[in-house]
């Protein structure tokens, strides 16, 4: 005699003795382990979704290239640690299915095929660092612009004067403390108003 029939008087019915006996699944360790592959499977993809995102293109649409991390390989001009990660911007020529383009790639590349995955473009919140003019002799030439701050830095005995400076072609961010004699000597100009 079962408890439920001791305390009740009668057989327990449950939903499983109403169902055909082909119909009957059983609770064993397969099912269990199905379900358990199957909710990894659901939070592996969930994971994996949060980071992606649908990317179409139209053709005549420019796109930047990323380039394969192959060491030792020469494809794009330059190997090594100062190769650039992305090359272009490239024309789209054609659509090739959904997630396949065809580039338009000039002469110096033109052993490297055209058709490229669509993860192999750049993402459009990166920003890519701005050209440098560099001179004949190839020298950038940069000049303090304006004198932002003065400091007095040093010890008991010796006063340091530092001055924070703007250079070209930066922002305020990216100012610099230089010592205030080296910049009288230099850059005399910036203390003319004094």
């Amino acid at each position: 005699m079962s408890p439920f029939q001791a305390l009740y008087g009668h057989q327990c019915r449950t939903s499983l003795m109403w169902e055909e006996v082909g119909e009957r699944q059983f609770f064993g360790p397969a099912m269990f382990e199905e379900a358990a592959e199957n909710v990894a499977k659901s939070r592996q993809k969930s994971y994996a979704d949060k980071r992606r995102r649908e990317l179409t293109f139209e053709v005549g649409e420019f796109v930047y290239l990323k380039v394969s991390p192959l060491h030792g390989t020469k494809r794009f001009h330059t190997r090594g640690k100062l190769a650039p990660r992305y090359v272009g911007p490239y024309r789209i020529k054609k659509k090739i299915g959904d997630l396949a383009y065809e580039l338009e790639l000039p002469d110096h590349l033109s052993r490297v095929h055209p058709v490229f995955h669509v993860c192999l473009r750049l993402p459009e919140d990166q920003i890519l660092p701005e050209a440098v003019d560099l001179q004949d002799n190839l020298e950038y030439l940069e000049y303090h612009v304006q004198i932002l701050d003065r400091v007095e830095k040093g010890t008991r005995r010796t006063r340091i004067s530092m001055c924070k400076v703007l250079w070209s072609n930066h922002s305020e961010r990216e100012a610099t403390w230089e010592k205030e004699s080296e910049l009288r000597e230099k850059y005399p100009h910036l203390f003319k108003n004094e």
